[in-house]
């Protein structure tokens, strides 16, 4: 499992944590820069200048920052990332403590899926952060939930050409995760990682994005299946009001 390193060396973690969100997000202003870190405005300012510096970025004329031409450029989301985030963060982090597991937010970008959030748990052995990673969408619990979503004819389309892929075989396991209402990743995309994934739609009944509960393969457990699918369903439908809502929380206990 990929955790982070005991000694890591935050301005390094943050640097690098910037250039993946806009070589993934887009521009962002000194504030945003900021405000996503949790830093002040000024050593925002000063990693900002270090990545022009280097051409891992660049400054508009209207005092935002994008991708410097180092980073390739990276297909984005059409997901409202900004707003999804800020509505199911305070839900994972609810989810995290009644399970005490991992919990994450991801987003369909393309054939893969990107975290975009993580709620980590406290336990000693534990799924660690997992925002900017990116993962094979077909592979991915919250992948495999939002492809369930899709029509057979766009499973197709996207997987056609897919040499992993056996598509009479796929399909009829999307069919199983659009009956059950989550997917299952066991060990499919990191060894000794098991996640359950569920989408989350948007008001118009879009799906927008997923979540998923990450935990260590020796801790899942086929028993307590039923009992993680019905707090990741329940979590999704929360997020779900709050999104139809407009951002309104809804209370999560």
């Amino acid at each position: 499992m990929k955790n982070k390193p005991t000694y890591a060396v935050e301005s390094v973690d943050h640097a690098l944590h910037l250039a993946q969100l806009l070589q993934q997000e887009g521009p962002l202003r000194v504030t945003d820069a900021a405000s996503r870190l949790g830093v002040s405005a000024s050593t925002a300012h000063r990693l900002l200048a270090m990545l022009v510096y280097r051409d891992f970025a660049e400054q508009t004329s209207q005092r935002q920052y994008t991708a410097g031409y180092l980073l390739r450029p990276a297909q984005q989301s059409e997901a409202p990332l900004a707003l999804l985030r800020r509505i199911a963060v305070p839900h994972l982090q609810a989810l995290t403590r009644r399970v005490q597991e991992s919990s994450n937010l991801v987003v369909l970008v393309g054939a893969e899926v990107r975290f975009l959030a993580t709620a980590e748990c406290d336990q000693l052995l534990r799924v660690g952060d997992r925002v900017g990673q990116v993962v094979p969408a077909h592979l991915a619990s919250g992948g495999q939930a939002l492809l369930a979503e899709m029509s057979g004819s766009a499973i197709e389309e996207r997987y056609e050409a897919h040499g992993e892929v056996e598509l009479r075989s796929f399909r009829r396991k999307l069919r199983t995760v659009r009956k059950r209402g989550f997917a299952i990743n066991d060990q499919l995309t990191e060894r000794g990682v098991t996640a359950i994934g569920a989408a989350l739609h948007q008001p118009s009944g879009e799906p927008t994005a997923a979540i998923s509960i990450s935990l260590p393969s020796a801790r899942f457990r086929r028993d307590d299946l039923r009992v993680w699918g019905n707090e990741i369903v329940t979590t999704a439908t929360v997020i779900e009001r709050d999104l139809e809502a407009g951002g309104a929380p809804v209370q999560s206990q």
